[in-house]
């Protein structure tokens, strides 16, 4: 069955930090005034098994993220204290304690490239250097090395897939198909129709 792309799909989890804040109704709002919509939301606490699922991380991918921690500690002169795959899987061990911390708010947005649109909003993983204008550029200023010195998860309010393929896989964690609703929006109607007249041609 071919999808259409006013169908594509994406994973956005705001995180503990979003809903620590208050923040969720302000992140939402940007999502949906973007053009996209909403197929599905649920608030949860999220377990170990099902974050190690979603992030779903390879040795190569500790190896490589160890790597450039241990990089930045030698840059601030800062004791390097065990090897670099563990740094690396310290940033998902932490994730997963961060992300246990409180509720989060899972969502399924839809449009026309939805995982595009929305990694335009979201910014740049690391707070410190996402665009101004963006949500992570401007609601926090947490940045990769403060988070290592903390021995914590950094605090980016938000997950979003990266690509259409990794977003499916990631939205069966969070939902079954049959919490995700199918339905039209006005807005759809005045975005997808040809002449903006509801007629058919």
């Amino acid at each position: 069955m071919t999808t259409l792309p006013s169908e594509e799909r994406s994973l956005v989890l705001l995180k503990p930090d979003t809903v620590q804040r208050s923040l969720i109704g302000e992140l939402i709002k940007r999502f949906e005034q973007s053009g996209l919509k909403i197929s599905a939301m649920k608030m949860i606490m999220a377990t170990e098994q099902q974050l190690l699922d979603h992030y779903n991380k390879s040795d190569d991918w500790y190896q490589k993220k160890g790597d450039g921690i241990v990089a930045d500690m030698e840059k601030l002169n800062l004791p390097v204290k065990k090897e670099p795959i563990e740094y690396g899987k310290d940033i998902i061990r932490n994730m997963v304690k961060y992300m246990t911390a409180a509720p989060v708010v899972a969502l399924v947005m839809e449009g026309n490239q939805a995982v595009a649109v929305v990694t335009k909003l979201v910014g740049g993983t690391e707070p410190a250097t996402s665009d101004v204008g963006t949500i992570r550029g401007d609601y926090t200023v947490d940045s990769y090395v403060h988070a290592t010195i903390e021995n914590r998860g950094v605090r980016n309010l938000i997950h979003q897939s990266e690509s259409t393929e990794e977003a499916e896989r990631e939205i069966k964690i969070w939902f079954t198909e049959a919490e995700i609703n199918k339905y039209v929006t006005a807005q759809e109607r005045i975005m997808y129709d040809v002449n903006l007249d509801g007629k058919p041609e």
